[in-house]
């Protein structure tokens, strides 16, 4: 019974660090249409909380973001778990990361998995809190004299049509420098999509979804992830078509699978630079 218990022990202390060891990765991406003010901007991405928590009140999770010194947080859906939903915490951390940086937000499969009055509690939380929710919208980040286009898409219109929309009602109520491309970053909960988002000739996508595949083994990767099944080919890191970069956060929580093996919870911080 000793051994037995001990084992135990070892493998709940094994899964409670795999679920809970944070990991920070940082990319670094250069664009030729990056102004000189916009040098060295950083985006924070959060994908996939699925309401797990990192110390009291997160706090541990929002002391990393922190430490990375964003100029922007975006989280790219999931912020709740559908199974096991608690609005509450989820508004709670975002009026934490507010206080850093402005932070934008796109939705994931989960929200939309809510009860009505949850989706609706959590999006009048999320916009009491200060957080912008920019589903099918396009904003103008600026500084300086440098500025980038900021995309989101809703998790239910991201394999349709909406974002060749949105980029094109953008271009025809640009001013006079309509004619150059302006660097474009979307926001899109589901990376399996990058066919569609390399098509429109976008430059920088953030995704999640995946959680990196569940479990991670060496010469493998990720062995399953939502809408690819076994073996996907989208899980985590940076992937290129025409053109367009994604880039995939392995996400912080978990839903239907509890537990994480060799696939730490991830923190992406991307970092802009001019490319000369």
């Amino acid at each position: 019974m000793a051994i037995t218990l001990s084992i135990v022990i070892v493998i709940i202390l094994f899964c409670n660090f795999q679920n809970k060891h944070l990991e920070t990765t940082h990319y670094t991406y250069a664009a030729e249409q990056l102004g000189a003010d916009l040098e060295g901007y950083r985006i924070v991405q959060i994908s996939d909380l699925h309401n797990a928590k990192f110390g009291k009140n997160n706090q541990k999770l929002v002391d990393r973001i922190r430490e990375c010194e964003p100029d922007m947080i975006v989280l790219t859906g999931d912020l709740v778990d559908s199974n096991n939903t608690n609005v509450d915490r989820a508004v709670q951390f975002v009026d934490e990361i507010v206080k850093i940086c402005p932070v934008y937000y796109v939705t994931g499969n989960h929200e939309y998995w809510l009860e009505a009055s949850e989706y609706d509690e959590l999006m009048s939380g999320l916009t009491r809190a200060g957080a912008v929710i920019l589903d099918d919208q396009v904003v103008e980040i600026s500084r300086g004299d440098a500025k980038f286009r900021l995309v989101g898409l809703d998790d239910k219109s991201i394999a349709d049509g909406t974002l060749g929309t949105l980029l094109n009602n953008a271009q025809n109520v640009a001013h006079e420098d309509s004619e150059k491309k302006e660097f474009t970053v979307v926001l899109a909960h589901e990376p399996q999509y990058l066919a569609r988002y390399a098509g429109i000739g976008v430059d920088l996508v953030l995704s999640g979804h995946a959680h990196g595949g569940q479990f991670r083994l060496p010469f493998v990767g990720g062995i399953v992830a939502p809408d690819q099944g076994f073996l996907p080919e989208y899980t985590a890191g940076e992937y290129y078509m025409n053109g367009t970069e994604m880039i995939v956060s392995r996400g912080l929580g978990n839903s239907v699978v509890p537990v994480r093996l060799f696939n730490y919870p991830e923190i992406v911080c991307v970092e802009l630079v001019g490319k000369h």
